[in-house]
């Protein structure tokens, strides 16, 4: 007879009662998903691409970089801040903590992720992280606050180091409690009057001064444009992305990816390039073998500001991922430094970093690990009308002849003077055939 190890239910009980208890107490306490959640860990496939593109270099904000031993330096300018924050106003330092625990619950709901920090911990984090926001913005907007002393301000490379690290996806707040946070500044301006403004507004003035490029119009345009469309800002890496997709028209037709040459195969097919008259990168249109593309600069901190923004899309926007097409689109269109070296040429990209090499990779790099929505590409229509562009033969053809025969005015002559010569001298052939029958 055989003897089965598998334990067997008792008449007189359930012998599996303290697993199911142990499993009925984990169901119990898992946590629905937040649908304020708006911070979140970069995915590893976009990680392990470019690490160091996610992690902050001088200062930890929130919750998931606190403690990191390389950031602690900052930890003293940033308590420098509050106690100017809290001189500044009308509210005491019981006051502001009353107001992080009564939205407690709601910023712990922000992060994608448990946050292991007991309560007065978290509260005292979201504080002086936020009062370190705040008169970051403030001092950059009002250059006057700046003390003689500012540790921060009166270093130009630490302020320049300092702000790519205020963009980065795991180093966020949420804009609720800075806006609640914000006091009722008085006598801010220079000019004596009482002014306040939203975090919004000074914000967007970070954004401009950091000169990324796609952001049309001007700080006040663009503060106009977020209030009439009623956005919602959720922290200073959703109004960057808010910013670069704004005139995004919602009429445009979205379809299916349509691979397409690079640059220089597109340059041999005919294709003729353009600067596009907008700022804004969507702006990418192709008409009559003329394709415009609004410039792009390339600066230091253009990998940074790109991948965080593309990260955050990623896990907070899968059905709308616009800037992430924007960088799969940019990598078709190069492949090589020579690529680069034709967009440069044209005015297209404004190289800041030298190499077109460097330039090269970044670009290539950009879209590694990036998904896309099925059927949802945003340029699909341009990529199709590229890709259709270059299965036409007679446009290589014609292409070939300009670029290689008359693309300067000596070849031109010179072509010319050859056909003349051939010309003439068929005819001189067959008038002496004539004569000679």
């Amino acid at each position: 007879m055989e003897v089965s190890n598998q334990a067997t239910p008792n008449k007189k009980g359930n012998p599996y009662i303290s697993l199911e208890a142990s499993m009925g107490e984990e169901l119990y306490n898992v946590s629905r998903v937040s649908p304020v959640r708006c911070i979140y860990r970069v995915p590893y496939r976009l990680r392990h691409v470019h690490e160091n593109a996610y992690t902050p270099k001088l200062v930890s904000i929130g919750a998931f970089h606190h403690g990191n031993a390389a950031l602690k330096p900052m930890e003293e300018h940033k308590m420098r801040y509050l106690k100017a924050f809290l001189d500044r106003s009308t509210l005491n330092l019981s006051g502001y903590i009353l107001k992080i625990k009564a939205q407690e619950e709601r910023l712990r709901s922000c992060y994608i992720e448990t946050i292991e920090l007991d309560s007065d911990e978290f509260a005292r984090i979201v504080l002086v992280d936020a009062a370190f926001i705040i008169e970051v913005l403030l001092r950059s907007y009002y250059g006057h606050l700046v003390d003689e002393d500012d540790c921060i301000f009166r270093r130009p490379r630490l302020i320049v180091d300092l702000l790519p690290d205020m963009l980065l996806l795991e180093n966020q707040l949420p804009f609720f409690i800075l806006e609640d946070l914000c006091p009722d500044f008085i006598d801010l301006s220079s000019g004596g009057t009482s002014e306040r403004l939203s975090m919004v507004s000074l914000s967007l003035q970070l954004l401009h001064k950091m000169r990324v490029s796609g952001i049309e119009g001007t700080a006040q345009e663009n503060v106009v444009n977020i209030r009439s469309q009623q956005v919602k800002v959720k922290h200073l890496l959703d109004l960057l992305r808010t910013l670069l997709i704004l005139p995004i028209s919602k009429s445009q037709i979205r379809g299916i990816f349509q691979h397409f040459p690079s640059t220089t195969k597109l340059h041999q097919a005919g294709v003729k390039f353009k600067v596009g008259p907008s700022k804004n990168l969507f702006s990418i249109r192709f008409t009559n073998g003329i394709l415009e593309i609004p410039k792009l600069t390339i600066t230091d901190n253009t990998e940074l500001i790109m991948r965080n923004v593309v990260a955050y899309e990623q896990c907070e926007f899968p059905f709308e991922l616009h800037i992430s097409a924007y960088v799969v689109i940019l990598d078709y269109f190069v492949d090589t430094a020579k690529d680069v070296e034709l967009l440069v040429d044209y005015g297209i990209i404004k190289n800041c970093l030298c190499d077109n090499k460097e330039v090269s990779r970044l670009i290539n790099s950009l879209s590694s690990g990036v998904a896309l929505y099925h059927g949802e590409f945003y340029f699909s229509t341009v990529s199709q009308k590229l890709s259709e562009y270059c299965d036409v033969r007679w446009h290589k053809s014609i292409a070939n002849l300009r670029q290689n025969y008359f693309n300067t005015p000596w070849r031109t002559i010179s072509v010319v003077a050859a056909g003349t010569f051939l010309v003439l001298t068929f005819v001189q052939t067959v008038c002496s055939v004539i004569s000679v029958a």
